[in-house]
């Protein structure tokens, strides 16, 4: 049981800008409410994400809300980001409400949709609060985007929505910190203005002491306590919310990963960044190829567009050479559907309908579907006495003579996967098949890594969401002393 009454049964962080460090504040907070006892959900109105994770309940969540749900222990479910937005181009997202594909939608009827919206979002909200002591709530991107304020749902709309708190993050490492929140309560009105009950500052290096002028001026200034001063941490392994991460050398296993244009859940290369034997490369666009053991070509929420971006940045040549002299491919999701034949989009699921001829390294062929697969797998590695557990989202169905060599044996009877006839090129839907370290190890031992093992990444997930925990207990302490809420 808590020790103590918890002043705010929902609590919402908002940050001063994008990657401020909402989502690692609303970890931190799960993580500490439920070691001390209350029953935390976390929630996020509406996320704009290419990163996602399947759900118990048969749906999809931002990546970011399924990490949050493990900080609190309890299982990720749709309701914890009842609207999640994939971008499919510039302008177009595809809305998915409480874990389904509603629609594809272009900015602009999606702001009209957003009154449908928020009704999915107050309904999720409510059943949410009804099951948790604390509903732990990230806002998105910034408030002051005075532009987006009119039906907003995912910062100070839905806020006044259901009339809570709000705490102000802001990053110092990016500089300005100080206008960032001053400017930003500047923009909001004056009931949203009340409902900020403090700042944190985020990702702080060096002597706090040589801050404290800077802190006393901005409670002088707005009346708002500064709660904490939160540190820079290094080398945690947490999943991104949609940026691709950056990697270091490590080993001199080379493994090469394309960055598309609209990539996704490229949280999969999560547990190759922190493997002590892999150096992994993220190629951007124009970026040389560097030699490589593996080349693993990733998700997609566009696969004809992606693919058409790979042929003019020159990959099929270099995958030629690469397979020429005893290198591996691996493709997962809209990678796997690229390495094969062609990609049939007859009802234009991805944009206009058509077939895009596909790189021909896999004997099989993909028809993308309305209706998109979303379940969770556990199985065994074929070739190798390895379990392996992950999750399919994708909308296209593959056939052809190479899946008879599937590369996974599912619990349910079922197989996923193909492999080429000489075994050098392989092709699955599943996502996470590194995060088991047996999986991950026997995919690096095909992929030519010697007597490879595999990470274990829940393991470094926990770790990492404890170190967070810890340097984020100041901030606990000072929410702990405030006054239970009553209202703006």
């Amino acid at each position: 049981m808590p020790a103590q009454p918890w002043p705010f049964p929902t609590l919402m962080v908002q940050g001063c800008t994008s990657d401020a460090g909402k989502s690692t504040v609303v970890a931190a907070l799960c993580r500490l409410l439920a070691d001390a006892g209350y029953r935390v959900a976390p929630f996020k109105p509406q996320n704009m994400a290419l990163n996602s994770a399947v759900t118990e309940d048969g749906g999809e969540i931002g990546r970011a809300q399924a990490l949050q749900a493990i900080a609190a222990r309890v299982a990720p479910h749709t309701d914890m980001n009842p609207v999640l937005l994939k971008p499919s181009s510039d302008t177009g997202a595809q809305v998915i409400i409480h874990g389904k594909v509603r629609a594809d939608m272009n900015a602009r009827d999606y702001h009209q949709y957003k009154t449908t919206a928020m009704a999915a979002v107050l309904q999720s909200y409510q059943r949410l609060q009804a099951q948790y002591d604390v509903v732990m709530v990230e806002g998105a991107g910034s408030p002051a985007e005075i532009n987006l304020r009119d039906r907003d749902i995912a910062n100070m709309g839905f806020a006044e929505a259901v009339d809570c708190p709000v705490i102000l993050v802001a990053d110092i490492d990016k500089g300005g910190v100080f206008a960032h929140l001053v400017g930003t309560l500047d923009c909001l009105s004056d009931s949203e203005r009340a409902r900020v009950v403090g700042f944190v500052i985020n990702k702080f290096r060096g002597d706090i002491s040589l801050l404290q002028d800077g802190l006393d001026w901005l409670e002088a200034k707005t009346g708002k306590p500064v709660l904490a001063v939160l540190p820079m941490l290094h080398g945690l392994m947490l999943d991104a919310e949609d940026a691709v991460q950056s990697q270091q050398q490590r080993g001199d296993f080379n493994i090469v990963v394309p960055v598309l244009p609209r990539i996704s859940n490229h949280t999969d290369f999560d547990a190759l960044r922190a493997h002590p034997g892999v150096n992994l490369h993220f190629v951007g666009p124009d970026a040389p190829k560097p030699p490589a053991d593996l080349v693993i070509l990733p998700g997609s929420k566009n696969t004809r567009a992606d693919l058409a971006f790979l042929q003019v940045q020159g990959w099929p040549q270099y995958l030629q050479r690469h397979l020429r002299y005893g290198g591996r491919v691996l493709g997962i999701c809209g990678g796997y559907q690229m390495l094969g034949r062609h990609i049939h989009d007859p009802l234009g699921v991805e944009g206009a309908p058509g077939s895009s001829a596909g790189l021909g390294y896999l004997d099989i062929d993909t028809t993308l579907a309305a209706d998109k697969t979303l379940t969770r797998r556990e199985g065994r590695f074929v070739n190798a006495d390895a379990a392996v557990s992950g999750y399919e989202i994708h909308m296209g169905v593959s056939h052809g003579p190479d899946c008879e060599r599937p590369v996974f044996q599912l619990n349910d009877g079922s197989v996923d996967g193909a492999v080429s006839p000489d075994g050098a090129v392989m092709g699955s839907y599943l996502h996470g098949l590194f995060d088991h370290p047996q999986a991950g190890g026997a995919l690096l031992q095909w992929a030519g890594m010697h007597h490879a093992n595999g990470v274990d990444l829940s393991k470094l997930r926990d770790n990492s969401l404890n170190r967070l925990a810890a340097s984020s207990q100041p901030l606990l302490d000072a929410l702990q002393r405030l006054p239970a809420w009553s209202g703006a």
